[in-house]
């Protein structure tokens, strides 16, 4: 689960790593006053939005008076912020942070990842912030610095330190970074969170270090053990079929093709993502609906793969060791019996009470095209949605 910036700069700070002074708006007459209530002559006015990029994308200006920050807001409120990640749909801006501007010397980038190769929390550093990771990496890669932390013992000052030397930080400000690298490893520890990034963290004038921008991101799985992290989601800046596939306990990632897929297992899922690929078609989701796939379950994965417009065939592949066919097909009965469902409908199933739940689908008199193998399955899905565009396409030309 993501946050927004200025919510992960609440958490930051709450661990000891120092920000520059900001508050939330939801209109530009609250920004403007917002700004007046920071004080200062110059202030920073940034779209809240899941995405990074913002400011190449205009969701990030620099005001020098009321005027400027509502004028500024104006523009924002409202629209779609469109980046390099978020793809031609964009994210909707709903929430603006007014923050003091602050004279910057400095820049670094700083963050905490999960290395999934040592098993270990790794500290990736660079004296070269303000700039995409990724950017940094392709074009100045020896000036990353990377620090794996042993779980045993924890972020240790002398670490901090030493990082701290390799980015060049000048001594009087070696204290300030560790306060910061320490304050984000414990946030991501004891928050279960699975990414923490600041770019840039800054050295000011003044000679403070500030994280000027701030990202974290949680693991959903750990979230019943932090409520008060749980209550930052936003459902606005999700996908919403991901939303309603999460609020209904079901494993969902919306993809752009045609074949919607209903699996069990996320390996089975992303091999029968890959046949129907081979078979030249392209998956519309991800969808994993566990173990306990009740008929109920089943009819509402059913529904959550047909609320995409794009879904132009639905293939269903259970492999059933812990599941039933029984209870699947029975599921897939329910779902066609109170879904209006207008396109193929393709069922592959094997394992325990495969028989059964033959039975049950050929009994049903439902015109659902099965399968025996997951091979055969996704070429039926391919040619059954093929074929049902191409009557469709007969049906307009005759009209």
């Amino acid at each position: 689960m993501d946050i927004h910036e200025y919510q992960a700069k609440e958490i930051l700070s709450g661990f000891g790593v120092a920000v520059p002074p900001g508050a939330l708006a939801y209109s530009p007459e609250q920004a403007a006053y917002r700004a007046r209530e920071i004080g200062g002559e110059r202030w920073v006015v940034k779209a809240q939005v899941h995405t990074g990029g913002r400011g190449k994308a205009g969701g990030v200006s620099f005001c020098k008076s009321d005027r400027e920050i509502e004028r500024a807001c104006e523009k924002m409120f409202g629209r779609k912020l469109v980046t390099h990640q978020t793809g031609p749909e964009g994210k909707g801006i709903y929430r603006i942070y007014v923050e003091g501007a602050v004279p910057i010397e400095r820049e670094f980038y700083l963050g905490f990842v999960l290395d999934r190769s040592s098993q270990r929390v790794m500290i990736v550093a660079s004296a070269e912030g303000g700039v995409e990771i990724e950017d940094i990496s392709a074009e100045k890669p020896d000036s990353i610095v990377r620090s794996i932390v042993e779980p045993a013992v924890g972020l240790q000052e002398f670490q901090c330190r030493e990082i701290a030397f390799r980015l060049g930080v000048e001594p009087k400000l070696i204290q300030q970074m560790v306060r910061t690298m320490q304050g984000c490893y414990r946030a991501f520890t004891e928050l279960d969170a699975t990414m923490v990034e600041i770019n840039p963290l800054v050295v000011t004038g003044d000679d403070h270090v500030l994280a000027l921008d701030a990202k974290m991101t949680f693991d959903s799985n750990a979230l019943f053990r932090h409520p008060q992290v749980a209550e930052l989601r936003d459902k606005s800046q999700e996908d919403p079929r991901e939303a309603r596939a999460a609020d209904r306990g079901l494993n969902y990632v919306g993809l752009e093709g045609d074949i919607g897929c209903i699996v069990n297992g996320a390996g089975l899922a992303m091999a029968t993502m890959d046949t129907i690929k081979l078979a030249g078609g392209e998956p519309a989701n991800f969808l994993d609906i566990g173990g306990g796939a009740t008929p109920e379950r089943v009819a509402k994965a059913f529904r959550l793969v047909m609320s995409d417009r794009n879904v132009g065939a639905v293939l269903v592949n259970i492999f059933a060791g812990i599941n039933r066919c029984d209870w699947v097909a029975k599921g897939v009965v329910q779902a066609l019996q109170e879904v209006q469902l207008n396109v193929p409908v393709i069922v592959r199933l094997a394992g325990n009470n495969v028989d059964e739940g033959q039975n049950i689908l050929a009994g049903s008199g439902l015109p659902i095209i099965r399968a025996n193998t997951l091979t055969e399955a996704a070429e039926r899905a391919v040619g059954a949605w093929k074929n049902d565009i191409s009557q469709r396409d007969t049906k307009r030309s005759v009209s």
